[in-house]
């Protein structure tokens, strides 16, 4: 059987695929699974050893499909479910599966805040799509495989951090999702470890008015230093993560890591949480719940569209420092 899962972007939505990729692929060893992506991902796919081929997005959905219907799929297994998805799907002209993404429910929620969302992580919702082929979900979580050359050693670490050290995860897609840089630097002073700073180019200046804060004696910022798979072996091997509603979110959720995830103007109720399974005293939330203009988007913003950002500006520094000291306790226990 020859099988092509469908996720175009972006990271962590593509790290939550991998249960399902996983399941797919030990259901029949023989199975072939494929994906198909947008270019700038494939390396995340490449290296699952679950997946036998990717393949890219070439132009024109018509013109992505002449070339997958070389391959001679049996199924395919939509889970990213938007137009240029469903076009390809048709275009092949086999059968295919999909998962609720619940649009309805979720407008519902942005714009009215009536919460008819079901109490059920998208992870498991993306089973959905694959039960017709008689695969579940085996309980063993997220899957982040690291490039080999990705693979730093602790003494390419700065001295300071190499005896144990947090991970901050400081970036996100829109500004709404990120908390801002004074209340980051007034976290990482309340710490009692060192703490590596984790984001691209892009995060490059709040890094900077982070350490102007807190100062970089306790500091180091990886921003816009380090590729993709090596900012994971840092989350790998950090006694705990603080991050915003990310990629590198779910990659730590992946390996199984002490995570506390800030929430902004979304909330964990649109299913998209950190996913550890078998230990959730691991994972703390925060939150401000009861805001009468929360959540104000599936997605974000790029600024406050109250003006306040209360849904940030409210958060308890203390809070977030004594709830990483918590889920790294629980990790240990």
């Amino acid at each position: 059987m020859k099988v092509l899962v469908i996720r175009f972007s972006s990271i962590g939505d593509i790290v939550l695929t991998s249960p399902v990729i996983r399941c797919l692929k030990l259901s029949d060893k023989s199975m072939e699974v494929h994906a198909l992506t947008k270019p700038q991902y494939a390396s995340i796919f490449s290296e699952n050893p679950y997946i036998t081929k990717v393949h890219t997005l070439a132009g024109k959905p018509a013109e992505t499909a002449a070339l997958l219907r070389k391959e001679k799929f049996d199924f395919v297994v939509d889970l990213h479910k938007n137009l240029r998805s469903f076009r390809i799907r048709i275009l092949l002209g086999v059968k295919g599966f999909s998962f609720p993404k619940l649009n309805l429910q979720k407008y519902l929620l942005v714009h009215f805040k009536w919460n008819l969302m079901p109490e059920k992580h998208i992870v498991d919702r993306y089973f959905d799509a694959v039960k017709p082929l008689g695969v579940s979900n085996d309980g063993k979580g997220l899957d982040y495989f690291i490039p080999e050359n990705d693979r730093m050693q602790r003494s390419d670490l700065p001295e300071h951090i190499q005896a144990g050290y947090y991970a901050f995860a400081i970036g996100g897609n829109h500004n709404t999702k990120i908390l801002p840089a004074h209340k980051a630097a007034v976290v990482i002073g309340k710490l009692d470890k060192p703490v590596v700073l984790l984001g691209g180019k892009e995060d490059m200046e709040r890094a900077a008015a982070i350490l102007s804060i807190a100062g970089d004696h306790m500091v180091w910022n990886s921003c816009g230093k380090l590729r993709l798979g090596q900012s994971a072996w840092v989350v790998e091997h950090a006694l705990g993560v603080i991050t915003n509603d990310t990629g590198l979110m779910h990659i730590a959720a992946a390996f199984r890591k002490p995570v506390v995830s800030v929430w902004g103007n979304t909330v964990p109720e649109l299913g998209m949480y950190p996913y550890i399974v078998t230990n959730p005293e691991r994972v703390a939330l925060i939150e401000q719940k009861g805001l009468s203009c929360r959540p104000c988007s599936k997605i974000g913003y790029q600024t406050c569209p109250e003006k306040h950002f209360n849904c940030m500006e409210k958060h308890s520094e203390t809070q977030i420092a004594d709830a990483l000291k918590k889920v790294v306790s629980a990790g240990r226990a």
